[in-house]
């Protein structure tokens, strides 16, 4: 009798793994290390070039609308029309919704703000609270070690916690949490004086800074986030 194990053929009938097998395989392959991990994470926040004009429309139609007429309300009317044909589009697509529903949510909440005072320029407040209150928050997440991007390691280990003991992890997503920390730090620095100084003078000009100092400030954080992962390999221990 033979002792030795042998390999059996694939018969006839035994299928070869198709394309869903083939993208498990990639993907896995892909989070082999803690900067290909994050590097896919990021990618499905960015939501390419749509998800950037999406997020930049309801701001500009406002802008334009109150530019033309003077009427809060009748701009904000047309501003939350635009994102809920976005969003309407998106849904007889078939595609995801999110980051249309981000800027309806984003533009109603300014709607909400900008009502309750009759101020146009409150349509920009919630913003700039959000960013101070992020910067805030992942100030607070580096100092304490615990590090915001941190968590997306555990959204692909399954183990929300886990990378904490390794200092190296650790060290990594701190470096990447303060880039996306700074984007927030400047649009407060800018708009923020804008807001208090210029007041319904400045509606145009602050929805200006909000698109330019939005997405594009985003993605400048976002590409200095992927150069510094390109420069390491750190395993991830599941």
């Amino acid at each position: 009798m033979n002792d030795k194990m042998t390999t059996p053929e694939p018969s006839a009938g035994t299928s070869k793994p198709g394309p869903a097998a083939s993208t498990e395989t990639a993907e896995a392959a892909a989070h082999d290390t803690v900067e290909a991990a994050i590097r896919v994470q990021l990618a499905k926040a960015f939501g390419g070039v749509r998800g950037v004009v999406e997020a930049a429309v309801p701001t500009i139609v406002f802008i334009v609308a109150w530019i033309a007429t003077s009427d809060l309300r009748r701009s904000l009317t047309v501003s939350i029309a635009a994102a809920v044909v976005l969003l309407v589009v998106r849904m007889a697509q078939r595609s995801t919704p999110q980051f249309v529903l981000n800027s309806l949510v984003g533009i109603g909440i300014g709607a909400f703000f900008a009502s309750r005072t009759g101020e146009a320029r409150d349509v920009y407040l919630p913003g700039i609270l959000y960013n101070a209150g992020y910067a805030v928050a992942m100030l607070l997440s580096i100092v304490t070690r615990w590090p915001v991007v941190g968590f997306l390691i555990g959204s692909v280990t399954g183990d929300p916690t886990g990378w904490r003991a390794d200092p190296a992890v650790v060290r990594l997503c701190s470096r990447l949490t303060w880039l996306l920390l700074v984007p927030c730090v400047i649009r407060v620095a800018v708009q923020l004086p804008v807001y208090l100084i210029g007041g319904n003078d400045a509606v145009a000009e602050l929805g200006i800074l909000k698109i330019v100092m939005g997405w594009p400030l985003q993605i400048a954080g976002m590409a200095a986030m992927v150069w510094l992962l390109t420069r390491g390999r750190t395993p991830v221990r599941m």
